[in-house]
């Protein structure tokens, strides 16, 4: 019976386990059955980490982010086992633990994940530092900044996702917060202007304190070793504050391999750059080890994509796509067309298909913003041929579904146009806006596209 090993309990560790139990114990399964664990040196059992900021704002405490009961595990036959792996020999199929704990394995799997960023800021390993990864975060940040008395101020390092997420928890407990973001811009290495300045304004309009093209230089510590100031690089000023939040960006979470390579024999060292290196069938270069999630770096990436993508649902698909090879049938990872989500303060963001930040050579764009300066989409299509090739769509909902069946076929922004309402995923009786859209964009572009009846329907009857 081969042993799977999987280090990481996240989205990826898990979905792979799953799916080579459900695999490999089918009747109808050419594969053997399979040993499996699960080795995790953050909690017990797998939880949504996405979820992480609603337990700190009371929407749900921590156990209702566990989509399996506790049973579950042992129940499927999947064996957990609460660990820091230090090395892993390749030759012997061994992983070492730092408490010198051994565990053998047949294949493994590596879905370590991600860590913050640091850059080697002085203190940035100080009481009161803390990103917003993992659920020890989420047990510092309860310690450090229960509320706006024990944490009088909290600073803010870098504007991403995680960045606002951070920034919307402590918000919701009144904390008053300094959000340092280096880029001009919120975002705007990923969002166009126009999206960016509407997410400015939305921050702003909470009540944070947004600095905009500034860095971090230091983070000054009392005493006791916790937090009491920053110092910002380009003005020197000195910001009192309780809690750092370090979120500029993550990076693949595998200095243990890093150490593994001294204790390996030449040629058995699993190939790293910035991530665990991959091929399509995220196999690495030594036989019977895989790759998925955060953790894992395509040798180039596909289609557009980046080498390594910290996302969600990508993480979810590798663990699908490792779990059919390893019960016999190998196959390689498509993850199809780009989408992603996100959500900033109270606007929703989602994107289908790709809108650069600068629009390439071929690329012509449309925007529409509402009047209230809330809500936005922004359309990327190929000039010559009119080929749609992305959305960005935010304070509107709209259904994946047609717009990775827009983006299969190939279809022209014209008919994304007419049938933007047939897209629209806002709740019932929200007002619609396509009219207003298509009569913006046949302005700009002297066309003089309809939207269908069907759409014109369904605009009457919501409106």
């Amino acid at each position: 019976m081969d042993h799977i090993v999987i280090i990481g309990n996240g989205i990826s560790g898990v979905t792979a386990a799953r799916h080579i139990r459900k695999l490999s114990d089918t009747e109808t399964s050419s594969a053997q059955a399979k040993k499996i664990t699960i080795v995790s040196a953050e909690t017990d059992y797998f939880f949504s980490r996405t979820a992480l900021m609603y337990v700190y704002m009371g929407h749900m405490k921590f156990e209702h982010t566990q989509p399996y009961e506790n049973w579950f595990w042992k129940k499927n036959k999947i064996n957990l086992k609460k660990g820091y792996v230090k090395t892993v020999e390749t030759t012997s199929k061994t992983l070492q633990f730092a408490n010198g704990d051994t565990l053998q394995y047949d294949k493994l799997i590596i879905a370590t994940g991600s860590k913050p960023n640091k850059f080697g800021w002085p203190g940035q390993d100080l009481k009161g530092v803390m990103g917003m990864y993992h659920k020890q975060d989420l047990d510092n940040l309860e310690k450090y900044a229960p509320n706006n008395k024990v944490c009088k101020h909290a600073v803010i390092v870098g504007g991403g996702l995680i960045g606002i997420e951070l920034a919307e928890m402590l918000h919701s407990r009144h904390i008053p917060v300094t959000f340092l973001v280096r880029e001009h811009s919120f975002w705007d290495a990923v969002l166009p202007k126009g999206e960016s300045a509407m997410i400015n304004r939305e921050i702003l309009k909470n009540g944070i304190d947004l600095r905009l093209g500034v860095n971090l230089k230091e983070i000054k510590a009392y005493e006791n070793g916790q937090v009491k100031s920053v110092i910002i690089e380009e003005t020197g000023e000195e910001i009192d504050c309780n809690v750092v939040g370090l979120t500029a960006g993550v990076s693949p979470n595998i200095d243990f391999l890093k150490e593994s390579e001294n204790q390996t024999e030449p040629g058995r060292s699993i190939e790293t750059g910035r991530g665990v290196k991959v091929n399509r069938f995220l196999e690495t270069n030594i036989p019977d080890v895989y790759a998925i999630g955060d953790c894992a770096e395509q040798h180039e990436g596909i289609d557009q994509r980046r080498p390594i993508e910290a996302v969600w649902y990508t993480g979810r698909m590798m663990g699908e796509t490792v779990a059919q090879t390893i019960c016999g049938n190998r196959i390689a990872y498509k993850p199809g067309h780009w989408f992603n989500s996100a959500k900033f303060f109270d606007i929703e963001y989602q994107t289908y298909g790709w809108v650069w930040a600068q629009p390439k050579e071929n690329e012509a764009r449309f925007y529409w913003e509402h009047h209230k300066g809330n809500k936005c989409i922004h359309i990327n299509y190929d000039k010559n041929t009119r080929e749609f090739i992305g959305i960005n769509n935010l304070g509107i909902r709209m259904r994946h579904e047609f717009f990775d069946k827009v983006l299969t076929e190939k279809r022209s922004v014209d008919y994304v146009l007419e049938h933007l309402a047939d897209a629209n995923f806002d709740p019932e009786f929200y007002k619609l806006h396509e009219p207003e859209i298509v009569a913006k964009f046949n302005q700009e572009n002297h066309t003089n596209i309809q939207l269908k009846k069907k759409s014109w329907k369904r605009i009457f009857q919501t409106s």
